[in-house]
C-alpha cells in the first residue's frame, strides 16, 4: 500500500485483509495525521517514500519491499467485504494450483442506495513477484498484464470518505506538460478526462479527439473517450457533434449499453422519445462483458434503460407500455422509489381506454 493522510479509513482497510495475507507493507508518502501509527498496528513494515508527483515510482518502491510470491495492492479507502473475503480464500487455493502471472479482480467504485455496485471494472490486483512487471505512469498508474492471467471474483470495494485533493491529478498532468514530458496514449486519455472534470471543455475535447485517433490507444479507453468527448460537446452546445462522437465508438466494436444509454438520453432530452426508445431497447440487448476491462455501469444493462423506456412510452402516449417498463425496472431494483413514484403517477393520471 501507498498511503497519505488515511487516518479515517486505514484501519477499516487493513482489518479486512490482515488474516488473508502473510505480510502487510505500508509506504507513507507524507502523512500529517496518525496514518503511520495506525499502520504500525497491522503492518509488518511501515516505510516512508518522499512524494515526487509520481504514483508509479511510489508503488514500485512499495512492491520492492514485498517478500511473498504474490504482491497484492490496495488503496487506503479500499476494503474487502465479508463475502469477498471468502472468495479471496477460494482464489488463493486456485492460485496455488494454477500459478498465474497476474490475477484480475473486480473493482467496485460506485453504489446504489442499497449498496449494490453500479460502476465496476477489472484491475490487475495480484502480481507474481518474480514476473518483472512494473508500474508505469506518474498518474493513473497501471501494470500491463502479461503472462498467464487469471480472473477472480473477489471484488475490492472502494469507499471514499473524503474527496481529497480534487486538483492533484490535473496539477501533475500540467506539470508533465510544462516539463515537456511526452504523453503516452493512456496519459492523453486521462488528461482529457481531468480537463473535462474541471469544466475545460474545449481543451478536453481536443485532447480526447486526439486520443481517439491514436491507433495505439487501448480499445476500451478509446470507446470511453467517445462518451467523455460527447459530454464535452453537449456542454458546449454542439449536439450533433456529440451524437457523432458516440456513434464513432461503433467503428471500434459492437455497441456498448453505456453508449446506447447516452444516445437515448440525448434524444429524450431533445424531445424525440421514439428515437430514444430505440437506443434504450438496444441497450437492453447488449451483453455485460466486464472482463474486457473497461468501465462498466451496471445500471445501463437493466434498470436504467427500463426506467427510461417507461418515460419514453409515457411521452408517446402508450400507458400500457409505460407501465410495463416501470414494472421491468422494479424487477431490477425492488422497492425503487422512482418506480414507486411512477405507480402513484399512473394512479393519479388515468388514461381512458388503456
Amino acid at each position: 500500500m501507498i498511503v497519505r493522510d488515511e487516518e479515517p479509513v486505514l484501519a477499516r482497510c487493513l482489518e479486512s485483509v490482515q488474516d488473508l495475507v502473510e505480510e502487510i507493507v505500508v509506504v507513507d508518502t507524507g502523512s500529517r495525521d496518525n496514518t503511520r501509527q495506525i499502520a504500525a498496528r497491522y503492518a509488518h513494515k511501515v516505510l516512508e517514500f518522499p512524494w515526487v508527483d509520481d504514483f508509479a515510482a511510489a508503488r514500485n518502491f512499495a512492491f520492492d519491499q514485498g517478500e511473498g510470491d504474490y504482491l497484492f495492492w490496495l488503496d487506503g479507502d479500499d476494503l474487502l467485504l465479508e463475502e469477498d473475503r471468502e472468495r479471496f480464500r477460494v482464489l488463493r487455493r486456485r492460485m496455488e494450483e494454477e500459478a498465474p502471472t497476474v490475477v484480475m479482480l473486480p473493482y467496485h467504485t460506485a453504489f446504489d442506495r442499497d449498496g449494490n455496485p453500479t460502476f465496476s471494472y477489472y484491475r490487475e490486483r495480484l502480481i507474481r513477484r518474480d514476473s518483472g512487471l512494473r508500474w508505469k505512469g506518474r498518474i493513473h498508474e497501471a501494470i500491463s498484464p502479461a503472462g498467464t492471467i487469471l480472473y477472480g471474483d473477489a471484488a475490492v470495494t472502494h469507499r471514499k470518505e473524503d474527496p481529497g485533493d480534487l486538483d492533484r491529478n490535473l496539477r501533475i498532468f500540467e506539470k508533465m506538460k510544462e516539463e515537456g514530458e511526452p504523453f503516452g496514449p493512456r496519459e492523453r486519455f486521462y488528461y482529457g478526462r481531468e480537463l473535462y472534470y474541471h469544466g475545460r471543455y474545449e481543451e478536453a475535447a481536443r485532447e480526447l479527439e486526439a486520443f481517439f485517433r491514436r491507433p495505439d490507444g487501448w480499445i476500451e479507453n478509446r470507446i470511453e473517450s467517445c462518451r467523455t468527448l460527447s459530454d464535452c460537446l453537449l456542454a458546449l452546445g454542439r449536439r450533433e457533434e456529440a451524437v457523432g462522437a458516440l456513434l464513432c465508438s461503433f467503428s471500434l466494436d459492437l455497441p456498448r449499453a453505456e453508449i446506447c444509454c447516452d444516445l437515448g438520453k440525448v434524444f429524450l432530452e431533445e424531445g424525440r422519445p421514439r428515437q430514444a426508445a430505440y437506443w434504450y431497447e438496444t441497450a437492453l440487448s447488449r451483453p455485460r462483458e466486464e472482463r474486457r476491462g473497461g468501465f462498466v455501469q451496471r445500471d445501463c444493462y437493466g434498470y436504467l434503460p427500463a426506467i427510461q423506456l417507461c418515460v419514453c412510452w409515457d411521452r408517446l402516449g402508450d400507458r400500457q407500455r409505460s407501465v410495463y417498463w416501470n414494472n421491468r425496472a422494479e424487477e431490477y431494483k425492488p422497492g425503487d422509489p422512482i418506480c414507486r413514484s411512477n405507480r402513484e403517477y399512473f394512479r393519479s393520471h388515468p388514461v381512458q381506454g388503456q
